[in-house]
């Protein structure tokens, strides 16, 4: 089935009264790729269209008030084709947003802007273990033209059903065009990398205090903080690069970005900005954690090591003494001597005595 058929059957549903939801976080209910395909005009939304192209020529009908925001989720490259025919998107644009697993960057095409966004989530655990999921990714591109919005969401969440609804109860934001949308795209997407790093601060501060107060035993697994150090990698993957795409949106003039709607792009930079400094300052303060546990486990080892070589130094003492009476020579000291064998005793136990004690002066007991 087609998307136009696809959009055609919602139709018919909702014609015949029973409601369909498009804004699932998903695929949509008849398994096509679209979730939501909405007309906005002035910053107030539409009576939806019959399909997509409908929507398109009613919004292009009345010059440029109004825009168009098509909302996709994991489409095929058969389902995408249409969209990129109806728009003019460009292909090597197209091809990224169909296979996805993107850097983030915003490029130019003609007058269409195409952004895109690595979602990132903070996955619950009870307990940090040395395979804990911390964090799970997705991406969202983003096609802002004169007149349209689309949207590709690839990934297990990152639903921009709530951030559609915040726009529309601002009418004035929505009214100034496509770029309000991916404005409001961008930041929602840089509060959730907020959200992240304070989750990943809390499993962090629970590391330090593991590695300096290990009495539960916990504090030697070096696994949770290499582990805790991967999924801060992937994170960084994530947030990093997305810098220079939004300092081009905040300051670049050739960007199709409305000056005022500029100044928007300056905030979330700047808030990306320190989620960038904070993930940069638990990645050197995981380094030092790294390096205080193996630091501790050398000493561990070293204490291990001088309380073997004390005790085999104590029985070393009753060894040669045995080893020299061993020997089986005909004529030995003391070897008829009633008080011989309790006298050897008594010499050992005290020269095993005075070396424990000489050790155990010197901290190797």
């Amino acid at each position: 089935m087609s998307m136009a058929d696809s959009l055609r059957k919602v139709a018919r549903l909702a014609r015949r009264g029973r409601r369909v939801d498009l804004s699932h976080p998903a695929r949509s209910p008849l398994g096509s790729a679209v979730v939501n395909c909405v007309v906005y005009r002035d910053g107030v939304r539409e009576k939806s269209a019959d399909t997509v192209e409908e929507s398109v020529a009613r919004v292009r009908k009345h010059g440029h008030r109004g825009f168009v925001w098509l909302g996709l989720h994991e489409p095929t490259e058969t389902e995408f084709a249409r969209i990129a025919g109806l728009f003019g998107l460009h292909p090597l644009a197209v091809e990224d947003a169909v296979l996805a697993h993107q850097r983030p960057k915003v490029e130019q095409y003609g007058d269409v802007l195409f952004a895109v966004f690595k979602t990132v989530t903070y996955v619950e655990h009870a307990e940090l273990t040395a395979t804990s999921e911390i964090v799970d990714t997705g991406e969202i591109m983003v096609f802002a033209g004169p007149d349209f919005v689309v949207t590709v969401r690839h990934g297990r969440h990152g639903s921009l059903g709530l951030l559609r609804e915040d726009l529309e109860s601002d009418p004035r934001q929505l009214a100034q065009g496509p770029a309000a949308v991916l404005h409001a795209i961008a930041d929602h997407v840089v509060d959730d990398y907020l959200t992240v790093t304070d989750a990943l601060q809390n499993d962090i501060d629970q590391v330090e205090s593991d590695v300096f107060t290990p009495q539960d035993g916990r504090g030697g697994d070096a696994g949770r903080i290499y582990q805790l150090k991967r999924e801060l990698l992937e994170f960084k993957r994530a947030v990093v690069p997305l810098d220079r795409p939004m300092d081009r949106l905040a300051t670049d003039p050739t960007c199709s970005v409305a000056p005022g709607i500029r100044a928007y792009f300056r905030d979330v930079s700047d808030h990306l900005t320190r989620v960038t400094e904070q993930i940069h300052a638990f990645d050197g303060l995981l380094d030092s954690i790294l390096q205080a546990h193996l630091a501790q486990v050398t000493v561990a080892q070293n204490e291990d090591m001088r309380k073997i070589t004390a005790w085999a130094a104590i029985v070393a003492v009753p060894t040669m003494v045995c080893g020299v009476y061993g020997m089986n020579f005909q004529h030995m000291p003391e070897l008829h001597w009633t008080f011989g064998y309790p006298l050897v005793m008594a010499v050992i136990a005290v020269a095993c005595f005075l070396t424990h004690r000489g050790f155990k002066r010197k901290g190797w007991l």
